[in-house]
């Protein structure tokens, strides 16, 4: 499986008297707007129908969705 860059991971505190199992690590995501400010002239751009299907223009700002239905958490 191809690692994001985007996500994080992090472990998660868990106390001895905790009375459920814990998860021991958390994750989240650092959407790639956070990394360009601006956009820089001169970008790639998709083609018309390839930006529809990804939902945006700019190659560079794609970021694929999984869902966790699908990934069996």
């Amino acid at each position: 499986m191809k690692e994001n860059p985007e996500v994080r991971v992090y472990p998660v505190f868990h106390s001895p008297f905790d009375p459920c199992p814990p998860k021991l690590y958390r994750s989240y995501v650092v959407p790639i707007n956070q990394y360009i400010v601006f956009q820089p002239p001169g970008l790639p751009q998709f083609s018309p129908a390839e930006a529809l299907r990804h939902g945006t223009l700019w190659p560079s700002l794609y970021s694929p969705y999984t869902s966790r239905k699908f990934k069996g958490e």
